[in-house]
């Protein structure tokens, strides 16, 4: 049975989903961090594989396109030793018509034993932990507008791992907050681990203003947002999920929220620079930043293959 008070977590309150970081316990957080610590070092091995899941189906479910995501995933679900099965679901079952729960009740029905999922509905991966099987764990790998908690917890891999304390710590997140679930991830898993300042850097269109209620900061002013801060994650403009002229164009964006490296020296002298990725160099971030010493945007990719190693594996050892 899922946990009326979580659905993520079991009556002895183990991760046996991740749907989303909201809610998750501090000590849950932490354990992902401490555990993703653990299989760093198998990137360095000969054979890059770890028996954890021998012999386990992991079903990669993605109703919308991610390279970046999908891949890490199955690097990950791999050097686990799992089976991994890749679905073209949006050129499969759904274009026929069949609906979400068919589906999952049809690859359930192959013996699958973890779904990950992403989606374009909020929601979705919550719908599924709902209607599969007691010993079927899934992972959000990203649902509409709304979460991605594997990005969420690698970031914070990054910032522990090049920060150590969080409670000292001013986060400026900058962009494209309101498309953004990578955002809310952040946001959500930075006031967990007790960081004391989150900034929500952008313009009155794209970020929104309920973000105070959550005791973030919101600024319109990069200078503002970025001054001092120590960590700053860029995100990109979601042009696909926009309605309407939101922006009066992307050079007009870079020139009052681009990441330069002039804009960089008002941060903190040792502040790093994040972005999840894909760059849109140019646009949100100049290349003299993104290709800098202060940049960390490619050992964000290097810790998400940790972290999701450590997120599967954790489920995969809990029962519901």
């Amino acid at each position: 049975m899922l946990s009326r008070r979580n659905p993520q977590l079991n009556s002895h309150g183990e991760l046996i989903h991740l749907l989303s970081i909201e809610g998750l316990p501090r000590a849950v957080v932490t354990h992902i961090l401490d555990t993703a610590g653990t299989f760093l070092s198998v990137n360095d091995r000969e054979v890059k594989k770890v028996p954890l899941l021998r012999g386990k189906s992991v079903f990669n479910l993605f109703f919308e396109n991610s390279t970046r995501t999908r891949t890490t995933f199955e690097i990950a679900a791999k050097r686990l030793s799992a089976d991994v099965i890749n679905l073209d679901i949006a050129r499969s079952s759904a274009a026929k018509g069949e609906s979400l729960l068919d589906t999952i009740a049809n690859l359930s029905a192959m013996h699958a034993d973890m779904f990950v999922v992403r989606h374009g509905e909020s929601g979705a991966p919550y719908l599924i932990a709902q209607h599969c099987a007691p010993h079927v764990h899934v992972v959000n790998a990203g649902d509409g507008r709304h979460a991605h908690p594997t990005q969420g917890l690698l970031d914070m891999y990054t910032i522990r791992h090049y920060k150590q304390d969080f409670t000292k710590l001013t986060v400026a997140i900058v962009g494209d907050i309101v498309h953004s679930r990578v955002a809310r991830s952040d946001i959500h898993a930075l006031t967990t681990l007790g960081v004391p300042e989150i900034r929500a850097v952008g313009p009155k269109t794209l970020v929104p203003g309920d973000l105070r209620e959550m005791g973030v900061r919101v600024c319109h002013d990069m200078t503002e947002g970025i001054r001092g801060a120590d960590v700053i994650i860029m995100l990109r403009l979601q042009h696909e999920r926009m309605s309407g002229a939101m922006l009066p164009s992307a050079g007009e964006f870079f020139k009052n929220y681009g990441l330069t490296p002039e804009k960089l020296a008002l941060a903190a002298p040792d502040a790093i620079v994040m972005h999840p990725g894909p760059i849109n160099r140019g646009v949100e971030i100049h290349s003299a930043v993104a290709d800098g010493t202060q940049s960390v945007i490619l050992p964000q990719v290097t810790f998400g293959i940790a972290v999701r190693m450590a997120v599967m594996s954790i489920i995969a050892g809990n029962n519901a």
